[in-house]
């Protein structure tokens, strides 16, 4: 039985340890605060973040960094991007020196723009053998609910994708393997900002053939940037592509497509995150993803039209308007 550590007990760390421990394996759920993970251990539920979901008995919860990665193969990393590198700066010197890092995160670290492969990359010294990627349409919720749901597990060493793969191979969850982390990392950060979008769209009042224009659209903007920067441009047309944008753009479970209905229906940035305790990764990452994109000389409408809606320096209305005033061109260019 192998040892997994998870950090952190969110909704989706805590969905991936019921993941990981339907598959064989010995989970070790970190928690933030003492109090949650003696609660997830006194009633095998998350109260604060999967509510009435029974996990099972191999999940166990600690409060401490030390004990959770005692001897762990394998480290899964689900923790909001823009706090990775501070936090995992504490843990690194605590992780076993041949164990795999699994990143569950979907963002671009603000100021660095750096995926977050490359940030666990530059904190542990991990070489790219030991830093996995695992991206798709994976909604927590269902997820947790063990409905069936397919992913993609990247890492640039095929044999230890493999072994991703195994390890959290479930019943009801089929990963598959792929060697290229950039677009599968990009495909993931980017769909949030897509879901912020095509969310705004709903907010306002507009209807299918609106969303379905966003999301295509975005589709494309997605692979202009992604394949600029060498990605395979069949990744995005799959799982860790296509399909977890439909997820995000199609679902009232989507942080980021609730987050923009919101902002579509006129709340501020702040009153939104005042309302809720949950993060919407694309919120944080859209300046990110417009400035890496700006970097490498890639238009980016839909970044750059929805960080300044999240910034407060555009209505959702007039964002609608901006897309439809642009100038016309080829739909292949």
């Amino acid at each position: 039985m192998t040892k997994v550590a998870v950090f952190s007990a969110g909704s989706w760390g805590t969905a991936f340890s019921l993941v990981l421990a339907d598959a064989g394996n010995d989970v070790v759920l970190w928690a933030r605060r003492e109090e949650l993970a003696d609660a997830i251990n006194s009633t095998h539920q998350n109260p604060d973040y999967q509510p009435g979901i029974q996990l099972p008995p191999s999940v166990s919860a600690t409060h401490d960094v030390e004990k959770a990665l005692a001897g762990a193969e394998v480290v899964v990393l689900a923790t909001p991007s823009q706090t990775l590198r501070g936090n995992l700066t504490e843990w690194a010197p605590h992780i076993e020196p041949d164990s795999v890092l699994l990143s569950l995160m979907k963002g671009v670290e603000l100021g660095s723009l750096k995926r977050m492969s490359e940030v666990i990359a530059e904190v542990t010294g991990a070489g790219p053998e030991r830093i996995a990627v695992l991206s798709g349409p994976n909604l927590s919720p269902e997820i947790a609910r063990r409905e069936p749901a397919a992913s993609v597990v990247a890492c640039e060493d095929e044999d230890v994708a493999r072994r991703l793969q195994d390890l959290c191979h479930s019943p009801a969850f089929r990963p598959y393997t792929s060697v290229d982390v950039l677009g599968c990392e990009l495909g993931g950060a980017y769909k949030n900002v897509v879901g912020l979008a095509v969310g705004m769209a709903v907010g306002l009042g507009f209807g299918d053939n609106t969303t379905a224009s966003v999301i295509t659209r975005g589709l494309a903007e997605t692979a202009r940037l992604a394949m600029a920067l060498g990605a395979n441009p069949l990744t995005l047309m799959g799982l860790a592509g296509l399909g977890d944008l439909v997820a995000t753009c199609s679902s009232p479970l989507s942080r980021n497509r609730s987050f923009g209905e919101k902002l579509g229906k006129g709340m501020t940035t702040d009153e939104i995150y005042a309302s809720t305790r949950q993060v919407a990764e694309g919120a944080k990452s859209c300046s990110s993803l417009l400035a890496l994109a700006r970097r490498t000389g890639v238009d980016a409408p839909i970044a750059e039209h929805v960080d300044a809606v999240v910034a407060g320096r555009l209505t959702a209305e007039d964002m609608m308007e901006a897309f439809i005033a642009r100038d016309t061109k080829a739909e292949t260019d």
